[in-house]
């Protein structure tokens, strides 16, 4: 029995998760649970054991000085609680972390202990895999379940992919067989940008993420940081023409594959979302709270009904915290830019503490997602883009 002293009795809770590694191309997913826990001020209550769970000769050890004295901090997930208020007061606990080198089975058990002793609702985990997407589009972000219900419930994917996952798949299913209600979303990377950070990912997975919880999220500068990180990468892009042809290829692929989408009920499900976010701006509201409020720049990085919309460019702005300078591909380099999705998973280029991670940017279970095409429709070998669902939370691309 887990026995927590000092977490006061939280209201509607909700845990979101993500782990570092196989799981999180582009570090978007644990990047989206520290803005959480950055703006909203969280207070960790709870770090697992290291010794548990994780090879240190893998995630090592780190030394740092304190006023002189030196000290080492351990690899490990921590617990943190943050308290929203406002009309619909909602409570999150955050778990941030690596994906464990042993005893999955214990790890996900000792998490759940904490979701049942804290009153936890809903369990929220939050991946990023690397498939053949344009940089220039709305990031795709699937939204799977093992539960059918709730698949129904909350307009979302029953997942049915076969093959290789890592802890975001196995934590979801730890939850289901649990009775614990249980969601993974999961955001596509360009496979030929994945280094980290991707702004514009993490910007997507918490546009979801509120989507699903009915919470608004503070966003602080992080659309700011998604522009200039996609201005970055058409500069970059635009300065090396076979890049900027092939490009224009996952382009095309990506707008035929979502012109169905383009119907009457997508654009109705699309205003309906405009409609509710600007009614919640009133005069309470924190300022840019919300990536899609009336006028913010940033809402074009949205998945509209047929994802094909883009505004006029805005001026480059001056380099907003390295994103879109150092962390992108090399223009320079002489090899073919397809070639890059070959043997690129979550992990290899694009995450961290997975040296050994295989797979191709289709096939990818790849962050669990297990692929942006991997999932329901698409095969494990091959990920066409778009082929994970829009934000509007269908998903034919991503696992559980």
């Amino acid at each position: 029995m887990i026995e927590l002293e000092g977490v006061p009795e939280l209201v509607d809770p909700v845990m979101v998760a993500a782990f570092e590694g196989w799981n999180d191309a582009g570090d978007a997913a644990s990047t989206a649970v520290a803005h959480l826990d950055r703006e909203w001020k969280g207070e960790v209550f709870a770090a697992l054991d290291a010794e548990d769970y994780y090879d240190f000769q893998v995630n090592r050890p780190t030394v740092w000085l304190d006023g002189g004295v030196r000290k080492i901090t351990w690899p490990t997930t921590r617990l943190s609680v943050v308290r929203v208020g406002g009309e619909k007061p909602r409570d999150l606990v955050l778990v941030r972390g690596i994906e464990p080198s042993m005893r999955w089975r214990s790890f996900c058990n000792e998490l759940l202990g904490f979701a049942h002793e804290l009153g936890v609702e809903l369990v929220v985990i939050l991946g990023a895999l690397l498939g053949d997407t344009p940089h220039t589009r709305p990031v795709p972000v699937s939204g799977v379940t093992s539960d059918p219900d709730l698949a129904r419930t909350m307009d979302l994917e029953e997942t049915k992919y076969e093959g290789p996952t890592g802890i975001v798949g196995i934590l979801q299913e730890a939850c289901t067989h649990a009775g614990v209600p249980a969601v993974s979303l999961w955001a596509a990377v360009p496979h030929y940008v994945s280094q980290p950070p991707n702004p514009k990912a993490t910007l997507a997975l918490l546009n979801r993420l509120e989507d699903l919880i009915d919470m608004r999220i503070p966003l602080g500068e992080l659309p700011e940081d998604a522009r200039a990180w996609q201005l970055g990468v058409d500069q970059l892009a635009a300065e090396d023409s076979e890049v900027a042809e092939y490009v224009q290829t996952l382009e095309e692929a990506r707008d035929t594959a979502e012109l169905p989408e383009a119907s009457g009920e997508a654009i109705a499900r699309e205003f309906e979302r405009y409609l509710r976010r600007r009614d919640g701006g009133g005069p309470g509201s924190p300022p840019g709270s919300h990536a899609t409020e009336s006028g913010d720049p940033a809402s074009y990085l949205r998945d509209g009904p047929g994802g094909r919309v883009r505004p006029p460019k805005p001026q480059r702005p001056e380099a907003t915290d390295g994103a879109a300078e150092d962390d992108t591909f090399d223009p320079s380099d002489s090899s073919d830019p397809s070639d890059s999705s070959e043997g690129d998973a979550p992990g290899a280029s694009g995450t961290k503490g997975t040296p050994d991670a295989k797979g191709t940017s289709g096939s990818s279970e790849s962050s669990d997602a297990e692929s942006s095409g991997s999932e329901s429709s698409g095969s494990s070998g091959s990920s066409s883009p778009g082929s994970g669902s829009s934000d509007s939370g269908s998903s034919d691309s991503s696992e559980d």
